[in-house]
């Protein structure tokens, strides 16, 4: 038994991902168009381990309508659109048609084309379009780490009793316990303000980057 998280190696991490479900053909395929089209943007896909989580957690949620902010090329939506049933929709937003275009791409492939609705434009502005129930089962938010703030209001109002909201890059590399620049700032700032926000339950785990999982009440 250990008290907390062990670190992984990379043959560690090999094992963990191929122990689960790990990527098939299409998701391999995108990680590695990704790495080679934009090999300084690499870094913004989600780990192999964390698509799958994504799928499984969308599955455990029975989620039938879900929201994803930040897209990039797709790989998250992917996994995310996989989990929902059929009839289920995911609304995805991203500022960028060069970066979606590989995503729309790889969501044809895969058959999920007409579960994701992708709008493009400012999500702080675009999140506001959407109805003002609690409608949503389940968020992801992957974007502009200075920008978690707005999306988190946005959102939060609008999940239904239950429903879940996972946030990416809350540990920030291990800096938001030393922050160095605006976007560790950033989430230092707002990993205070979600422990802090009494209309959810939280739990923040080491997947990837971190990963804080919300329930909202």
């Amino acid at each position: 038994m250990t008290t907390k998280s062990i670190p992984l190696t990379d043959d560690l991490h090999a094992y963990l991902v191929g122990h689960g479900s790990p990527p098939d053909e299409i998701m391999r395929d995108l990680a590695e168009e990704t790495r080679a089209a934009l090999p300084d943007e690499a870094t913004m896909q989600v780990a192999p381990e964390q698509a799958a989580f994504l799928t499984f957690l969308t599955r455990l949620l029975g989620a039938r309508q879900a929201v994803e902010v930040g897209t990039f090329t797709g790989l998250s939506a992917l996994a995310i659109a996989r989990g929902l049933p059929d009839g289920g929709q995911l609304t995805c937003f991203d500022i960028s048609e060069e970066y979606t275009g590989i995503a729309r791409r790889y969501w044809a492939r895969a058959g999920v084309t007409d579960r994701i609705e992708l709008r493009i434009g400012p999500a702080g502005d675009t999140l506001r379009e959407l109805p003002h129930e609690r409608h949503l089962d389940f968020a992801f938010i992957d974007a502009d780490k200075t920008g978690y703030p707005i999306y988190w209001a946005e959102l939060v109002p609008r999940m239904r009793p239950g429903g879940v909201i996972a946030v990416d890059n809350v540990l920030r590399g291990g800096r938001v316990l030393a922050p160095q620049n605006v976007s560790d700032r950033a989430i230092a700032a707002f990993n205070d303000e979600v422990l802090a926000d009494v209309r959810v339950d939280a739990v923040m785990l080491p997947i990837a980057d971190g990963l804080t999982l919300a329930r909202v009440h």
